[in-house]
């Protein structure tokens, strides 16, 4: 099978074919983008200072070394629990355009409707791989909101094969998450069952 790449801008029509578990990777532009500011977007109406329209963001905190002149260097940039964004990212899929997300762990039903109505999906960067994920990074062109500190500002880089990315969420409001505890929770209760037979004489 050929390696998938989506390469920014990225349209609606290019995550069609997509779906959870599918192996994605992305070329092009990458912000980084976590809680601060989506809480400035969101609840205090502020606007993003980077057009993410038909892009892609990543949850992370990344540590980047100043090279001086207003250049930096991505040295790690891994990727932080979406699952803290999640009270945000439907209306900031909406407002902003954004159709990628990246970032660590599952997210729940605000994104899985963002994801299905605005036409965006969410991936996973396997959690570890944080100076792998630096070595995808071309270069860094932007730094917004750097009031925030260095995990929280906008890091804008040029990316070449960021990844291996493992959809989540798809455009269809697909959870990989969710299907896996449904799956795994009948799993549970077989095994407990035979737990249960082969340890009955322990009192």
């Amino acid at each position: 099978m050929a390696k998938k790449v989506l390469t920014t801008p990225i349209q609606a029509e290019d995550l069609e074919d997509i779906h959870v578990g599918d192996v994605i990777y992305l070329t092009g532009r990458l912000t980084t983008c976590r809680d601060v500011a989506h809480r400035r977007v969101i609840e205090e109406k502020r606007p993003l200072p980077v057009d993410v329209k038909d892009g892609a963001i990543l949850h992370a905190g990344p540590i980047i070394r100043p090279l001086g002149e207003d250049k930096y260097e991505m040295v790690t940039v891994g990727p932080t629990t979406s699952m803290r964004m999640e009270k945000f990212e439907e209306e900031f899929i909406k407002e902003t355009g954004v159709r990628l997300i990246i970032g660590k762990g599952g997210m729940g039903d605000g994104t899985m409707r963002g994801c299905r109505d605005y036409k965006a999906i969410h991936c996973v960067f396997p959690a570890g791989c944080a100076v792998v994920a630096a070595t995808c990074v071309e270069e860094i062109i932007d730094a917004q909101w750097k009031d925030l500190g260095m995990p929280e500002t906008l890091w804008t880089s040029k990316v070449k094969e960021f990844g291996p990315l493992i959809v989540s969420i798809d455009t269809h409001g697909n959870n990989i998450f969710e299907e896996n505890k449904v799956i795994f929770n009948k799993r549970k209760e077989e095994v407990y069952e035979e737990i249960c037979r082969e340890v009955r004489f322990i009192k």
